[in-house]
Order: structure tokens, then C-alpha cells, then sequence
């Protein structure tokens, strides 16, 4: 039921037209980076799969559906007997991704094809967009951990539960939201509020209290009265005298208000005098990757680890991804026949036809660009392969000494899944691989990245323009 309504009533006439079992493709693409930056990060792929196996109509939904008065009692029977029959290619979850390529693929019956539109964009839209938030703000943290803790921010508790699971797929090192943790086995992480030390009103019995239940995870949240006057002078009296005897150490505080710059650097300069060189200190409060940035590089933050809450659960400072769904080809006989979305906007005419996705490595191993060509079009790397730039279509370029990885692979066929899905770990280590190995620095700046190319075969190109001048002529 997670779809909008004109996908039932264009399901209901494509019904009455005997069309439903047409195959047709639709593409899911994006058309802009968030926050100006140089690459995105796919996520939400392993929910897809789960929903299209699952997809079907209860007795209560298809009563509901009988209500609106608008659909045919045949096709509501039909409903009570669907099951998604289609094929789904898509990037590996995790993989660095770009504008305008074809990031996931559905091949299916029409009707299958089109109640599927809005639950596959809700779940790629949202966790990639969190996923790509949250590398950027790892990215900032340069090798410092970083924690979710946005639940209590988030825009509900699904946003919760899976903008965490995005979050840890983009770099982050636990979170603190529980439901996440059970899920998909995400390391948690918490101690205590500013209520439990308000509760017992001494902020020195506060904390002893906590040491005492938690001596081998002793981490205390100094800012509740005064972090300089207060907090640091109990939190040191609590590692002398209640974790020492018992032979433990003070293994952090944290900063939650205030200058963090000002306040991490005399309280980093109080820890060491009094022997806690090794207590860490952890800050939180609305922070982002510009903020985590420029505390550490231009303020000199004595900063070892960060809790990332609003800003990295709601993606603030960019909260839409943007990701749509387009019809690319429409089976026709034994053949797809491309389609193509023309526009007075160059940035949204569409990419027709079935296709593959490429990547372009040269010879150190670095990604050069990325390469759109017909589906089972032949790459012949032992010599230079001609490619065209649809910016600049008129320059005549080649590339050399480069190999090229097909980028996509199916994960659905006839509605089950062809493969088991990579555990979360597993994704999270390939978005580091990737960025550690793959991806130019230049691409991961956050000022004014350098654009990765997303070039055409000239067999694709000459596929495009000639569907783009036909479509022009017949209407107008």
C-alpha cells in the first residue's frame, strides 16, 4: 500500500486496455549531488528487494480500494492475486554513484512495473541520501569515530531505524537507536542524560552513581551546570577516587552545549594534568560536516569522537535527494522499443532504451569516468575505445589503456531474488574501499569538486539523438 494513488488508477486502465502484461522498463536515476558535492552513495537496495518479494493486497486494502468507487471488479480480484512478477538490476548497495545514470532497473509486466514506483523511491531517496550525509561528515571527522544519534530528531521512527542503517553504511561506527542496533546489528552506544543528573541534584553522586554501575564504560556528560568549574572537576574526582581503586579508567567525557572549540581545549588541558591523558572527550550539539570541519582544522578542537544527531538524520543542510523513476523502453514483439522524456530543460530529457552502466578505471586503478552503452554492447579493451562526451558531443576522444567493470547485475528475476545480499558490514567496508582506492580526492572535496564524466558509447549517442529528433518531429 506504499504507493500513490495514480499508480492504482493507471494500473486499473492499463487493466481495462488487456495491457497488463506488457514489458516495459523504468529507469531510477538522480540529477544532482546533495550539497554541491562530487558523488552519492546508493543505499536502500537490500528494503527493495524485500518489498517487491512481499508485495501483495490484503482482503482490508482491496475493500479500501473497492470504496474510492473508481476500479472495476476485475481488477480488484486481480489485485487480491498479485505477486510482483518482474526484474530488478541495480548497483551494488554501497556503490559510489553519479547524476543521471541508471542506478537501478525494473523489467516487468506494466502493471508491475508502475505500483512499484513509490516504495522503491521512498527507500532509495531517503537512505542514500543519508548514507551520502553521513560519508561527508566521516569525511570531515578525518579518522575520529562518529555516532548517530538522531533518532529522537528524525522525521519519524522508520526514519529512525533506517537512517541509521544508512548512516553506518556511509562510515558512521554505531548509533544509538536501539531498534536499529536489533535490526541489522549495528553496534549501540549510550550512557547517560542531563536528567540523571539532575535527578540525584549532586553532580558528584551523579556520576559516582554511574561509575559505580558502569565501571568498565565510564563516560560522563560534564556540561549539565558548568563544564569547566563543575563537570571536569567531579568527572576527575570520579577517576581518582571511585574508578582507580577498582583498577578502571575514566574512558571519556562528553561536551553536549557551548563553545566546543574553547571548552574541548581547557578541559583536554585539565584531563592531562591530573594524570586522564588517555579519557577521551566526545562532542554533540548540531553539528555537521561543516561544523566537525572547522572545528578541527581552523579552530584546533582537542575533539576524539563526535555524535552526530539533526543534522546527519534529517541530511539539514539538503533533505531531498531527488531520485525519479522514468519509463525507458516498452516491449514491442521481440524487441524493447526505447522511450524518451523530452524537455525545454536539458538536465531532463531522459536516457531511453535498455542499457548498461560502466566504470572506467585507467591503469593505477582510479575511476576516470563512467560510460552509458546499449544493453550487450560489446567493450573492446585491448585497443582505444571511441567515446562520446553528450556535453560536448563534437570532440573526438578515446579511451586508452583502461578497463571497464559493468557496474549493475540482476537481483531479482521473475519477482525472487537471484542472490544472497552482502551483510551490512560487508556494504560498509565497500563505500570505504571505494573512496580509499577507487575514487579521485579531487571528487570528495566539499568545495567546488571536480564533476565525474558520465560519457556514451557512440552507438548509445546515435541511439539517443536520432529517438530524441523523432520524438521532436512527432509532436511538434
Amino acid at each position: 500500500m506504499m504507493m500513490d494513488f495514480y499508480e492504482l488508477t493507471m494500473a486499473n486502465g492499463y487493466f481495462k486496455d488487456h495491457d497488463k502484461d506488457v514489458q516495459v522498463a523504468f529507469d531510477v536515476f538522480y540529477r544532482q549531488n546533495p550539497d554541491e558535492g562530487g558523488f552519492a552513495i546508493f543505499a536502500g537496495l537490500e528494503q527493495v528487494i524485500e518489498y517487491v518479494e512481499n508485495m501483495t493486497f490484503t482482503d482490508e486494502d482491496v475493500e479500501y480500494f473497492r470504496q474510492q468507487h473508481m476500479f472495476s471488479e476485475e481488477f480488484l480480484t486481480y489485485l487480491k492475486n498479485f505477486h510482483f512478477k518482474g526484474d530488478i538490476y541495480a548497483l551494488p548497495e554501497g556503490t559510489v554513484m553519479y547524476p543521471n545514470e541508471p542506478i537501478l532497473t525494473v523489467v516487468a509486466p506494466l502493471i508491475d512495473a508502475q505500483l512499484v514506483e513509490t516504495a522503491i523511491l521512498a527507500q532509495i531517496n531517503h537512505q542514500s541520501l543519508i548514507a551520502t550525509k553521513a560519508r561527508r561528515i566521516c569525511k570531515a571527522a578525518a579518522g575520529r569515530a562518529v555516532s548517530d544519534f538522531g533518532a529522537r530528531r528524525a522525521h519519524n521512527m522508520d526514519a529512525a531505524t533506517y537512517g541509521a542503517r544508512a548512516a553506518y553504511i556511509g562510515g558512521v561506527v554505531g548509533t544509538a537507536t536501539c531498534s536499529a542496533g536489533e535490526m541489522f546489528g549495528i553496534p549501540i552506544s549510550g550512557t547517560m542524560a542531563h536528567s540523571w543528573v539532575m535527578f540525584y541534584g549532586d553532580e558528584y553522586e551523579a556520576f559516582k552513581k554511574y561509575a559505580e554501575t558502569y565501571p568498565d564504560a565510564t563516560i560522563l556528560l560534564v556540561d549539565t551546570y558548568d563544564v569547566i568549574h563543575s563537570g571536569i572537576p567531579n568527572a576527575i574526582r570520579i577517576a581518582h577516587e571511585v574508578l582507580e581503586p577498582m583498577g578502571k579508567r575514566l574512558l571519556g567525557i562528553r561536551i553536549d552545549s557551548g563553545d566546543l572549540a574553547y571548552l574541548s581545549k581547557r578541559v583536554r588541558k585539565m584531563l592531562d594534568e591530573a594524570g586522564l591523558s588517555d579519557c577521551k572527550i566526545v562532542v554533540s550539539n548540531s553539528l555537521d560536516e561543516f561544523t566537525v570541519s572547522s572545528l578541527l582544522t581552523q579552530q584546533g578542537a582537542c575533539i576524539d569522537s563526535f555524535g552526530i544527531g539533526e543534522r546527519l538524520i534529517t541530511a539539514k543542510s539538503e533533505p531531498v535527494f531527488g531520485a525519479v523513476y522514468k519509463l525507458a523502453a516498452v516491449g514491442e514483439n521481440d524487441h524493447f522499443a526505447p522511450r524518451i522524456k523530452v524537455s525545454e530543460n536539458v538536465e531532463k530529457i531522459t536516457n531511453p532504451g535498455l542499457k548498461d552502466l560502466y566504470r572506467v578505471y585507467n591503469e593505477n586503478g582510479h575511476a576516470v569516468a563512467d560510460l552509458i552503452a546499449k544493453c550487450g554492447e560489446q567493450l573492446d579493451d585491448s585497443r582505444p575505445l571511441r567515446y562520446v562526451d553528450p556535453q560536448k558531443p563534437w570532440k573526438n576522444r578515446s579511451f586508452e589503456n583502461c578497463t571497464f567493470k559493468n557496474l549493475r547485475k540482476c537481483y531479482v528475476r521473475q519477482g525472487k531474488r537471484t542472490e544472497e545480499l552482502p551483510k551490512l558490514d560487508a556494504i560498509r567496508n565497500y563505500v570505504k574501499n571505494q573512496l580509499d582506492h577507487e575514487i579521485w580526492e579531487e571528487e570528495q572535496r566539499f568545495e567546488n569538486p571536480h564533476r565525474h564524466y558520465l560519457d556514451m558509447t557512440p552507438d548509445y549517442y546515435e541511439l539517443k539523438m536520432d529517438l530524441l529528433t523523432k520524438t521532436r518531429r512527432a509532436h511538434g
